[in-house]
């Protein structure tokens, strides 16, 4: 399935016409990395379907018609770009964990264990009664049967999935539950005035657009990045005593201002609603149902705040009984038969990986895409709006397409390619080199007004 027929699918899901597909076209090598996934191909498609997008609310406000320009190989180190992040001309720390990973446990079966986040490490370690030490770590899961230790960790909160062949995750309760839902979801949750979007704010098409942006790690964070370099105000809200991952803050950060609040204390509280009621989007990436016990679900945001566009992401999907489940890209590869099918197809026992992160980057720019769409549908039929993704809904879409050899037109990323996708910018961290937006758009460029900043650097307000 190619690049330009997922774009003709994302563009028809969304109700666009089909007459400005004539404005974008993919450029570049058509070699993808290895994988016998359609990874290369989501890559490029995800990526043009919101640049379009971008273009057609650009057109809303009164611009002009614009080209736009996917390279194809340039996507593909989009959707690893953490890995080419340098700071001072030196390669970020390595985020995994020395215990993440693939164990066999005593049955024979695959278990894999996510534990770059220390509160997770330091539980799966408790459970495990053995030290940070992979061999005495692969020792004491070779006591327990793999599905019996994923069930227990997970009931402890923990992060990790059994290795599932695709046909176990088709059988399952989660994957049937989630199986009938669309890949995003764009649903009208309260009546309102339209409230057009202005003419010409500025030079671009998110000008004026304010974001909250209540995320960590990657794939919602891409998503708000993708919605600043098309000229949104975006503020990311963390709290000091949640942790987060240097490489992908400083990554993901780009074009945003970084705050900082403590949704646990009810003057922080009061603080959100303020930004709220000054906010087009709300994204955010906890668990469902986690902002509802704080007063920020999107029933009662949209009533206070009428036109509001509320995000959410979440690993799994919003029902079913895993929805409540804690997950990463790599652990939904796992439990869903992905991590399986690449280990198979590259000749071995055990487990394999997609070669990047690509439900998180694809969920992300699907994420932008949905966003703008849903701000579309507001400034024309009025309303709030609410949208949903989920990292298992993504790999579902991509489980759902044609497989190919693993290194079937295939070729690993060159260095020189990657310097042609560099772009460099003075920041808090020092002097960054990290991989640019992928589209080229004729009029409206994407890039980032801002480079990426220090948590909590920003004040709670917005300019």
């Amino acid at each position: 399935m190619s690049a330009e027929a997922i774009l003709a699918n994302l563009w028809h899901m969304a109700g666009g016409h089909s007459d400005a597909l004539e404005q974008l076209h993919f450029a570049g090598d058509t070699a993808q990395l290895p994988s016998t996934f359609q990874v290369g191909d989501i890559a490029s498609a995800t990526i043009a379907a919101q640049a379009l997008m971008a273009a057609q609310l650009w057109q809303m406000r009164g611009g002009e018609k614009q080209e736009i320009s996917i390279d194809r190989r340039h996507a593909l180190a989009m959707f690893k770009s953490d890995r080419y992040l340098k700071i001072n001309g030196k390669p970020a720390d390595d985020p995994w964990s020395k215990i993440a990973g693939y164990y066999q446990a005593g049955d024979g079966r695959w278990l894999q264990l996510h534990t770059n986040f220390p509160h997770h490490r330091d539980g799966v370690l408790a459970i495990l009664q053995c030290t940070q030490n992979r061999a005495e770590v692969a020792t004491a899961i070779q006591k327990w049967s793999a599905a019996e230790l994923d069930q227990a960790l997970a009931q402890a909160g923990m992060c990790a999935a059994l290795v599932r062949t695709p046909q176990e995750w088709q059988a399952h309760p989660q994957a049937q539950a989630i199986a009938s839902l669309p890949l995003l979801e764009v649903e009208r949750v309260a009546d309102g005035p339209p409230m057009p979007l202005k003419d010409h704010v500025g030079s671009r098409p998110l000008d004026g657009v304010r974001v909250l942006d209540l995320s960590r790690v990657i794939a919602a964070p891409v998503g708000a990045r993708t919605l600043a370099q098309h000229g949104a105000d975006v503020l990311a809200i963390n709290a000091a005593h949640l942790p987060n991952i240097a490489p992908l803050v400083m990554d993901t950060g780009r074009g945003k201002r970084s705050a900082q609040l403590d949704l646990r204390q009810r003057e922080d509280q009061h603080i959100l609603q303020q930004l709220i009621s000054g906010a087009d989007v709300f994204l955010q990436a906890y668990r469902p149902g986690a902002l509802a016990q704080h007063g920020f679900s999107a029933e009662e945001l949209c009533t206070q705040r009428p036109g509001l566009i509320y995000v959410s992401l979440s690993a799994y999907g919003h029902v079913g009984p895993w929805a409540q489940r804690r997950g990463f890209d790599s652990l939904v590869q796992s439990a869903s038969g992905i991590a399986y099918e690449e280990g198979i197809a590259a000749g071995g026992a055990a487990p394999g990986k997609l070669p990047f992160q690509a439900l998180d980057h694809a969920t992300g720019y699907l994420v932008a895409f949905a966003t703008m769409l849903a701000l579309q549908k507001r400034a024309v039929e009025g309303g709030s709006w609410q949208v949903r993704v989920s990292l298992a809904q993504t790999g579902q879409w991509l489980q759902g397409m044609p497989r190919r050899g693993l290194h079937e037109h295939a070729a690993e990323l060159r260095p020189e390619e990657i310097s042609r996708f560099i772009q460099n910018s003075t920041t808090s961290y020092g002097e960054m080199q990290a991989i640019a937006p992928v589209e080229k758009m004729m009029l409206t460029p994407a890039r980032f007004a801002l480079p990426a900043s220090q948590l909590g650097s920003s004040k709670p307000e917005w300019q």
